[in-house]
């Protein structure tokens, strides 16, 4: 039988940093305000102007295809996880295609928020078990940056630019790949967390912007309260419909929002933290692309067979999990 399997793994980090001192100048925080609520020091920062979420996205198919020996001509299908597109249209897949070279591949850009990367893997294995495509490429690229409040004190430390990029294909070894997978939305979360102005329901004028209601809102008790029970449940069916206990499970890599959500879900599933992969200390959260880029950080751990859970939550709400033996 058919599978999907993760065969390529790569990740992109602006150079620029924006560290907590520094940013205790930009609006009234400090490092042990930061760190204590989020677990957060520092975070990195696209500033080149004219460059968005593509940029990342292109630098991180190329260090892919570039470690991988990936020939970009091979590529059928691109699927870009973002929240932060470069324009409404066109499609920020399309910009990334050409930019990185892959002149035979479709591509569509998918929104769902901090989840995005999970449920595009989802897709991307739906693809390739159905035979419609044989080589994938999830590319999850954030510039967070660009719609976050640098004057709100409780949502500005959280967030990071970065771009990660993952080679999906098929293979019919038994027992690995993508395994299992649930997925989840609850429109109640649409006011917690959102940007307001910029659609068709709130198109942009001159209130919308003095109204600072072009860039990211987050209840953030509310936020807290759905994340931990959301992504713990989640984690929970998916090994619970696996035969799986926290024993079997090599490592959790839940998205990188907050770890104090982090350690919350964790301790819940009785995950000790030594078997769960953390890195929002110098990375911030991503949105789509924190949990491709922490397994990036950490693949030299992994090793053929790891039982791995994945877990996210974001806007919407939409969360999940999946199951996946290791492969790479």
């Amino acid at each position: 039988m058919l599978n999907a399997r993760i065969s390529g793994l790569a990740s992109y980090l602006p150079d620029d940093i924006l560290d907590n001192e520094m940013l205790s100048k930009m609006v009234d925080t400090n490092d042990e305000w930061i760190t204590t609520r989020v677990g957060i020091k520092e975070r990195h920062i696209l500033h080149m102007p004219g460059k968005g979420s593509s940029y990342l996205g292109i630098k991180a198919v190329e260090k892919l295809f570039k470690e991988y020996n990936v020939n970009p001509d091979d590529i059928e299908l691109l699927i870009c996880a973002t929240s932060n597109p470069d324009y409404r249209f066109p499609s920020t897949g399309s910009i990334i295609c050409e930019g990185a070279g892959l002149k035979n591949a479709y591509s569509y850009d998918m929104e769902a928020a901090c989840a995005g990367f999970i449920v595009a893997l989802q897709e991307a294995r739906a693809y390739i078990c159905s035979g419609i495509y044989k080589k994938v490429v999830i590319v999850c690229a954030e510039k967070m940056s660009s719609m976050v409040n640098y004057q709100d004190r409780s949502t500005c430390p959280l967030f990071g630019d970065g771009a990660a990029a993952v080679l999906v294909e098929p293979t019919e070894e038994q027992g690995v790949g993508i395994i299992d997978g649930v997925f989840h939305v609850d429109g109640i979360g649409r006011e917690h967390l959102l940007m307001k102005a910029g659609g068709s329901a709130y198109p942009a004028c001159q209130e919308t912007l003095d109204a600072g209601e072009h860039l990211l809102f987050q209840d953030g008790r509310a936020v807290y309260k759905h994340a931990v029970t959301n992504m713990l449940t989640s984690s929970l069916d998916i090994m619970k419909r696996n035969n799986l206990t926290a024993d079997d499970v090599a490592y959790l890599i839940p998205h990188q929002a907050n770890l104090r959500i982090i350690e919350a879900v964790a301790d819940r599933a009785k995950f000790p933290m030594e078997k769960v992969l953390v890195n929002i200390e110098h990375t911030g959260n991503t949105s789509a692309a924190s949990i491709p880029i922490c397994l990036d950080e950490y693949k030299s751990k992994l090793k053929k067979g790891d039982k791995l859970v994945l877990t996210a939550f974001g806007a919407g709400f939409t969360w999940g999990a999946m199951y996946l033996v290791w492969d790479l």
